[in-house]
């Protein structure tokens, strides 16, 4: 396919900020790099409800003395 070029570079920079090692990249395969650089649910950003329901769990434990109290 003329035009398009495998983004190497990007790709290798990314495997070094995750902590893999050049040679340990090279022996991944393509489903294994799209899985490590997918976008999962669990990665993205939480929602405002979520965000407000996180932090009445942490006044309620600073309250109580709870884990985040420490």
């Amino acid at each position: 396919m003329k035009g398009l070029r495998t983004p190497w570079m990007r790709w290798i920079r990314s495997a070094a900020q995750m902590g893999i090692a050049p040679d340990a990249f090279w022996k991944l395969s393509l489903r294994e790099w799209r899985a490590l650089t997918a976008r999962q649910a669990a990665q993205q950003a939480m929602t405002r409800r979520e965000l407000d329901a996180l932090m009445a769990v942490v006044e309620r434990d600073k309250q109580d003395g709870g884990p985040t109290d420490r």
